[in-house]
């Protein structure tokens, strides 16, 4: 390419970088950053945080240990968690809903499992299911350390897809009064499906999809606006950290199969 060409294409890399300067520091911290650390030290970033828990949360203290989840995010290494300002919507609906069974797809280190299970009502009961087998493992200990039993709190290291089908039968799980979508919002419309082929969500069950306009889900909206089977709230909020990029947690009551 020669000087000239490039020279024209400056003012319009110029704008890109000034229009999405916030969104280029999320690709730097949770890519590039990341990337580098996880090389140097040999361990993921859930792990390092884990071990700053351990080492500065309070064990069978729900509240602390995300606080200090949320401290090292901020000022260690961003964790690409749910954050505060939603994790505080979440446990308000929970508390609202007191469902008796919640399931959530999307454990990733434990962050947004604590904050259902420090809301959920007495003799309720929480599944949550992680893909991967690594971060699954951190979430393990996490719940553990916050004080949370395997009765209270079951985590299942596998594919939701494989999961599902699966819950009746070897978990025992018949409804979801309210489920968490956490995972990959490609994968939210699939496995909302899913649910309701294998009959797992009661009239009146409380459906939250977290994510939904950052990376965003438009088919998965365009579904459940569409269908007629649920009534839909969105809730705005923003990245934790970075406030200028706009996200929200979709919030759909389910009427029944219709």
């Amino acid at each position: 390419m020669s000087p000239a060409i490039a020279l024209a294409f400056l003012p319009l890399v110029v704008t890109l970088l000034v229009r999405y300067r916030h969104h280029f520091r999320l690709l730097v911290r949770t890519v590039l950053l990341r990337s580098f650390r996880d090389c140097l030290s040999g361990l993921r970033t859930e792990e390092r945080a884990f071990s700053y828990v351990l080492t500065h949360a309070l064990p069978g203290d729900p509240g602390h240990i995300l606080t200090t989840l949320d401290h090292w995010s901020s000022c260690c290494e961003y964790l690409s968690h749910m954050g505060p300002v939603k994790g505080q919507i979440l446990m308000r609906l929970v508390e609202e809903k007191a469902p008796a069974c919640v399931l959530e797809l999307g454990t990733y280190c434990g962050y947004s499992t604590l904050f259902i299970a420090r809301a959920l009502p007495p003799g309720s009961r929480l599944l949550t299911v992680e893909r991967d087998p690594r971060t699954a493992a951190v979430a393990e200990k996490l719940i553990r350390l916050a004080g949370f039993d395997e009765q209270m709190v079951e985590l299942i290291a596998g594919s939701s897809e494989e999961v599902i089908p699966c819950l009746r039968a070897q978990y025992q799980l018949n409804r979801a009064d309210l489920v968490l979508l956490a995972h990959r919002p490609r994968y939210y419309l699939r496995d909302l499906q899913l649910l309701e082929a294998h009959a797992l969500l009661p009239s009146g069950a409380t459906v939250l999809a977290d994510h939904v306009l950052f990376p965003g889900a438009p088919r998965f909206l365009q579904y459940t606006k569409s269908c007629g089977r649920y009534r839909c709230r969105l809730h705005h909020t923003s990245l934790p950290d970075f406030p200028a990029i706009k996200d929200g947690i979709a919030q759909l009551t389910y009427a029944g199969p219709g």
